[in-house]
């Protein structure tokens, strides 16, 4: 058990206590599935080589400027993390939560920074998911022509992979034929339609607010893989955590939480197979 027997107990004891399930993630979740987690410039240029010529970080290729300048070049990075996301296969710590989520009497919810539909593509009610900065899997026009969300399904995008530039056509707005971009909250993106985020978050308000008085003080909060560089996830977890029953984070490098809460320094899969086996008492 990596010698973190104690913090699987502890974390073990918390589930088994628990009535309802909180799951949270950032992009460190899908590192186990062999997705980037864009870890500062290096670790993106890793994974993007091109970007490291032109000299642009995530945070400047993450931008909505791009799909008004250069469409072409937009949809290249977003085309690419598009078809990467749709063939990656979840990996076996999803079905870790799914298992720990079907103990629970009042239910769980999922509360991610994550845009790749990784919880979807594992199996999990989308109708009990939280999407905060959007998802890859939905579009929206770049001429706001009133199309709202869209799915983008139906959009192949062929990616060079030396120029990372994407091929005509690109994907267009069903209603007015514009260019289309992802419905997919950008660094300084006054333009994202946030109507489906929205709805989600109100669904998770009702269900945590009719949580029966014997879950209050019995919610577990297992966060996976959310860093401190944009800490949305975090905050809504220790909020969570704190008011509603017990934190367990599950980080290599930032596993540090509040007095009375667990932080267990490893990755999520490895984390979740060790908490795993003290509730079917291996």
């Amino acid at each position: 058990m990596n010698g973190h027997e104690h913090l699987f107990e502890e974390a073990a004891r918390a589930v088994e206590r628990a009535r309802a399930l909180v799951i949270t993630a950032g992009a460190g979740m899908g590192v186990d599935s062999g997705l980037p987690d864009f870890r500062g410039n290096e670790g993106f240029w890793n994974a993007y080589p091109p970007y490291r010529k032109l000299g642009l970080g995530f945070s400047s290729l993450a931008n909505p400027r791009w799909f008004d300048t250069d469409p072409a070049f937009a949809w290249g990075f977003y085309g690419h993390r598009l078809e990467l996301y749709r063939k990656t296969r979840p990996h076996a710590g999803f079905e870790v939560l799914r298992r720990i989520a079907a103990r629970m009497p009042e239910g769980s919810f999922v509360f991610t920074s994550n845009v790749d539909g990784q919880f979807q593509r594992a199996g999990f009610d989308p109708d009990r998911i939280v999407e905060c900065h959007g998802a890859i899997d939905f579009a929206q026009c770049t001429h706001d022509c009133g199309a709202g969300i869209f799915s983008a399904d139906s959009y192949r995008i062929e990616v060079d992979e030396e120029t990372f530039r994407a091929a005509e056509p690109l994907p267009a707005c069903p209603r007015c034929g514009a260019v289309a971009r992802p419905n997919v909250l950008m660094f300084g993106d006054g333009g994202w339609d946030g109507a489906r985020a929205d709805a989600q978050h109100q669904r998770l308000s009702t269900w945590l607010t009719e949580l029966s008085p014997e879950a209050r003080g019995r919610v577990v909060v297992i966060e996976c893989g959310a860093g401190t560089a944009i800490p949305t996830v975090r905050h809504f977890s220790e909020q969570v955590g704190r008011s509603l029953g017990k934190l367990v984070r599950l980080n290599v490098r930032e596993h540090e939480v509040p007095a009375g809460h667990v932080g267990i320094p490893l990755g999520a899969r490895a984390a979740l197979e060790g908490i795993e086996k003290l509730l079917r008492g291996d």
